[in-house]
C-alpha cells in the first residue's frame, strides 16, 4: 500500500514501507536487535503524467512494488529508475525494471560500471547514466529532482536526492533505524527516544564523523521539510530535521570508532554448517 507524502494535484511522492519488513530476529555482537531480512523504503516520484522509482530494492520487493506501482503509472513507460548507490536493497532488481520497462537507469558515476552485474549482459547498454560526484539536476516531467552528494554516508559513491517542489529530502541510509513493524505508519514523534534504534546502524555503516559535518552543512543550506530514509520512519518539520542534523553532525562512527582490537588475528571462530543446520 502507497503512503502518500505529498500531492498537489500535479505533482506526487509516495512512499512503499510494507514490501519487506523485519523477519525472524536475533541478537549479534554489533546490533542488539537486528533482522535477517531488513525493512526497507521504496519511493515513487509522479509529475506531469511523468515517473521515477527511487531505490527501488531488489528481488524481495520487486513483484510487490510492480503491482503498487501500476496503480499510479503505466510501468512500461516509467521514466527512471534512480539508485542512491549499489546496494542489493537498493537496485538488485534492477535487471527486471529495465526488462519490464523503457526506463533509463540513473546511478552515482563511481558505481556505473558495476551495477550492469546485477543484469543481463547489455541489459543497460545505452539506458545507463552516471551521477557524477558533484550531484545532478533531473528533469522529471516539469519538475527537478536534485542529486545531492553524500559520499561516504555510508557508500564511497552515494547520493540522496532532493525534491524542491515538496521539500522532501531522500536520505538513504542516513536517518535509518531498526524498529517494529507497527512503528513503521508515523514519522518520529520523539526524536531522544528514537535515537537507540538507530545509533547501532549509524555507528557501523557510516564512514566517520567529518563526512557527517560536511552532509550536515550542505543539507541546512536546503529549505528540507521531511527527511524521509530508506529504512524505518521518516523525520517530519523542520523542528525534527533540525534535531537529526543536530544529533548526526556530532556521530561518531566508522573509523572515529576503529581500535586495534577490531583488526586482529586471534579469537576468530568457526563456521560448523552441521552445527548452524542443528541450531536453526
Amino acid at each position: 500500500m502507497a503512503v502518500e507524502l505529498f500531492n498537489n494535484g500535479v505533482h506526487k511522492c509516495l512512499m512503499f514501507e510494507d514490501l519487506v519488513t523485519c523477519s525472524r530476529p536475533y541478537k549479534n555482537t554489533v546490533d542488539e536487535d537486528v533482522c535477517h531480512t531488513i525493512q526497507s523504503n521504496q519511493f515513487l516520484i509522479v509529475d506531469n503524467g511523468h515517473a521515477a522509482l527511487l531505490d527501488p530494492g531488489g528481488n524481495l520487493t520487486y513483484n510487490r512494488l510492480f503491482v503498487n506501482v501500476s496503480q499510479h503509472v503505466t510501468i512500461r513507460e516509467l521514466d527512471y529508475v534512480i539508485a542512491s548507490h549499489q546496494d542489493p536493497d537498493i537496485v538488485g532488481s534492477l535487471n527486471k525494471w529495465l526488462i519490464g520497462s523503457n526506463c533509463n537507469v540513473i546511478v552515482p558515476k563511481l558505481w556505473e560500471r558495476f551495477v550492469p552485474h546485477f543484469c543481463s549482459p547489455g541489459a543497460t547498454d545505452g539506458r545507463l547514466y552516471g551521477i557524477p560526484d558533484e550531484g545532478l539536476e533531473i528533469e522529471i516531467g516539469n519538475s527537478v529532482l536534485i542529486a545531492v552528494p553524500a559520499h561516504f554516508l555510508h557508500s564511497e559513491g552515494n547520493f540522496h536526492f532532493y525534491d524542491p517542489i515538496s521539500k522532501i529530502l531522500f536520505t538513504g541510509d542516513v536517518g535509518a533505524s531498526h524498529v517494529s513493524n507497527d512503528e513503521l505508519s508515523a514519522p518520529v514523534a520523539n526524536f531522544e527516544q528514537h535515537i537507540p534504534k538507530m545509533l547501532a546502524f549509524h555507528q557501523r555503516y557510516m564512514n566517520a564523523n567529518k563526512a557527517c559535518r560536511l552532509w550536515a552543512n550542505m543539507i541546512r543550506t536546503l529549505d528540507v521539510e521531511y527527511l524521509v530514509p530508506q529504512h524505518g520512519p521518516s523525520f517530519k518539520g523542520k523542528a525534527m530535521v533540525s534535531q537529526f542534523l543536530d544529533w548526526f553532525e556530532k556521530l561518531q562512527c566508522g573509523v572515529d570508532l576503529m581500535q586495534q582490537i577490531n583488526y586482529r588475528i586471534d579469537g576468530v571462530s568457526r563456521l560448523s554448517l552441521k552445527h548452524h543446520a542443528a541450531t536453526a
